[in-house]
C-alpha cells in the first residue's frame, strides 16, 4: 500500500470522530455512551486505520484465528463478534491507541472487513474489572488465542452496532 494511501486512512481516521460527535442527539444509536467518547476514541482510529487491510495487522503481529473460528452470541442469539484477531503483547493495555484484539467479518467479497477493536485484560481471583472510556469490561470470558478467563471491552468504530457502540455483540456481525 503507498504512502498515499496510508496517509488518507489516517486523515480519515481523524476526521471520522469529529464528523460523528457533530450528528445530533438520537441520530446515531450510541445509548451507552456520550458524544465526547469520539473524540477519546480518536487514538484507536489512528492506530488501527491501517488494519482496514487485513494482511497490515498480521504484518504488525496481530494473530490470524483458525478457519472456522467465528464468534456468536449462540445462547441468547444476540449476533456475533466475528474474527478476532489477537497480538498477545497487547494484553493487559488499557491504552486506547493499542487494543489487543481486532474483531473482523467476513465481507462480501470473502475478505475480512475490520468492525471493531477489543481490549483484553486477563482476570485473575479477586481482580476487578477495569473501566476504559467510562465503560466496565465485560466478563470474566474467553476469548479465542487468550489463554484462561480476560475481562473484555469492544468498540465497534468500523461498523455501526444497533445495540451500541459498546455492546459485546453486534448483531449485523454474522459468521458464514
Amino acid at each position: 500500500m503507498s504512502l498515499r494511501s496510508r496517509i488518507a486512512g489516517a486523515v480519515l481516521a481523524l476526521a471520522v470522530p469529529f464528523a460523528l460527535a457533530a450528528v445530533p442527539a438520537g441520530a446515531a444509536p450510541v445509548p451507552d455512551s456520550d458524544p465526547f467518547v469520539w473524540t477519546d476514541l480518536t487514538p484507536t482510529y489512528t492506530a488501527t486505520a491501517d488494519y482496514q487491510y487485513e494482511p497490515f495487522a498480521v504484518t504488525d503481529g496481530y494473530a490470524r484465528p483458525p478457519a472456522g473460528s467465528c464468534d456468536k452470541d449462540t445462547r441468547n442469539n444476540k449476533g456475533g463478534a466475528g474474527y478476532h484477531y489477537v497480538r498477545t503483547a497487547g494484553v493487559g493495555s488499557l491504552d486506547p491507541a493499542e487494543p489487543a484484539g481486532l474483531l473482523y467479518e467476513t465481507d462480501a467479497d470473502g475478505g475480512r472487513a475490520l468492525a471493531g477493536v477489543e481490549w483484553i485484560v486477563r482476570a485473575g481471583t479477586g481482580t476487578a474489572a477495569p473501566a476504559l472510556f467510562g465503560q466496565p469490561f465485560q466478563g470474566p470470558t474467553t476469548v479465542p488465542g487468550v489463554t484462561g478467563p480476560v475481562y473484555t471491552l469492544r468498540a465497534w468504530i468500523w461498523k455501526d452496532n444497533p445495540s451500541g457502540l459498546f455492546a459485546q455483540w453486534n448483531p449485523t456481525v454474522t459468521c458464514p
